[in-house]
């Protein structure tokens, strides 16, 4: 059996790859390890279960919510919030554990299972790993051991998640948002009630935008992946500002008041001075991906900040700011961790955070979101290559030495292998976008010659 855990739970199409069998299976294992773990010990356990609105998540639901009740789990289940929420909820009511049902910025037939550990943390790769064999071990017929009369999980409802949760957010803020109009893209997902109502508290006019889910329009041409609606209602509005979120809100990007986009390096960008102005930026530091922008780490060097980059990922960038005790940090595609207030990325946190720094400057987001200038990037996908000889081949190695000549200080090359597909990425940054283009093709091309 392959690997089902990826980088950010387990996900496939619903009903397809992710059946009910298999959601009901991977609960009851979980329930398991973490009690093999000395999760439960002393106490009888306790788990935050929600989802996104996709028309699969009821099912899927009520497939987790069996398996852990049958392990004698109890279980609280909060419907319909985003995926920070939930995390946040399994952190401030003290439950052993979190699951989150949703696909993120898939399109809707795709679901997927996410798990959180007690404090709303993401699991440890060994715990996923143990489940993955725990799950394998009773599908194949070993039974398992159910608790019987007392011992199974109770289930209730906890409505109370939305204001707790909303609260929370509208708490953290550093000042309050009045006299800011600012449009907002829920992408017909998990935030589609709870971003507006945050806003709103905290002293936004909010018009809406993508915020009537059906089940089946998540992500549907809208969202932070589908920038156009929420570009032209921003002007249409005369907004300040636009913030667009994905199908389960853990990320966010922008549109400043003349619809152009403020993508999640210039968000991190203008979070990490006003951090740094309110002495919350530990160690004077942000932490990004080795995709961040150039103009990014350019940026932040001129502003005496310093950039510490990892993996793609951002499970990789939370371990750094963990690990490091970072308060910032995040990736362009705007997964944005403040780790002081949330343990995982919030788009909603996020652009809060961000329309707070518009309202307390008086300055427009245009304004804040220039201390960047984000050099043109070319990224070109090579397939079908030996991709486990990027770091090695000679040839390779000499030609993006020659590459990093030709562009010097103003530009960069990144050669990377791809997680899941056997195709190489080429990316290039340069000051002029048609320099990027050339080198890009050209390395391109030495690429499928090289490692082909």
């Amino acid at each position: 059996m392959g690997r089902l855990f990826g980088t950010d739970g387990v996900r496939g199409v619903a009903n397809a790859d992710l059946t009910a069998e298999l959601a009901l299976g991977l609960s009851v294992a979980a329930a398991h390890v973490l009690a093999e773990a000395g999760t439960f010990a002393g106490h009888r356990p306790t788990a935050v279960v929600g989802r996104d609105p996709r028309a699969s998540g009821e099912f899927l639901e009520a497939a987790v919510v069996a398996g852990l009740a049958s392990a004698g789990v109890d279980v609280l289940r909060v419907g319909v919030l985003p995926t920070p929420a939930v995390a946040h909820l399994t952190g401030v009511l003290d439950a052993d554990l979190g699951v989150m049902l949703s696909a993120s910025h898939n399109a809707m037939p795709d679901n997927g299972i996410k798990f959180f550990a007690r404090g709303g943390h993401k699991l440890a790769d060994e715990l996923e790993d143990r489940i993955e064999t725990v799950y394998e071990q009773h599908r194949t017929g070993e039974p398992w051991d159910r608790p019987t009369g007392a011992g199974v999980g109770r289930v209730s409802d906890y409505a109370e998640g939305f204001d707790r949760y909303v609260a929370h957010l509208v708490g953290v803020l550093p000042n309050r948002l009045d006299g800011l109009k600012v449009v907002l893209d829920e992408a017909h997902g998990a935030a589609a009630r709870v971003s507006p109502a945050a806003f709103a508290r905290a002293g936004a006019e909010v018009v809406t935008i993508g915020a009537d889910p059906d089940g089946l329009n998540i992500n549907d041409g809208c969202g932070s992946t589908h920038l156009e609606l929420l570009r032209a209602a921003v002007v249409e509005h005369g907004a300040d500002l636009g913030i667009a979120h994905d199908g389960d809100a853990d990320r966010c990007l922008a549109v400043d008041g003349a619809g152009e986009e403020v993508d999640g390096d210039q968000i991190l960008a203008v979070l990490a001075l006003a951090m740094r102005e309110a002495g919350q930026l530990r160690k004077d530091t942000v932490v990004g991906t080795v995709m961040s922008n150039l103009g990014f780490k350019l940026a932040m060097e001129r502003e005496g900040i310093q950039l510490v980059q990892t993996a793609v990922g951002d499970r990789y960038v939370l371990e750094s700011m963990k690990a490091e005790g970072f308060a910032l940090g995040g990736e362009q595609s705007g997964h944005v961790i403040v780790l002081d207030h949330a343990t995982t990325g919030d788009g909603t946190l996020t652009g809060l955070m961000l329309a707070a720094r518009v309202a307390a400057t008086g300055r427009s987001l245009t304004e804040l979101a220039g201390v960047m200038q984000r050099l043109p990037q070319v990224l070109i996908n090579v397939p079908d290559v030996d991709k486990t000889r990027v770091n090695t081949s000679a040839e390779l190695a000499a030609a993006v030495t020659e590459a990093e000549a030709e562009l010097g200080e103003s530009g960069r090359v990144l050669l990377r292998q791809s997680g899941t597909e056997p195709l190489v990425r080429v990316m290039v940054e340069a000051a002029d976008i048609e320099q990027a283009r050339a080198v890009a093709g050209r390395l391109a091309d030495v690429v499928k010659s090289a490692l082909g």
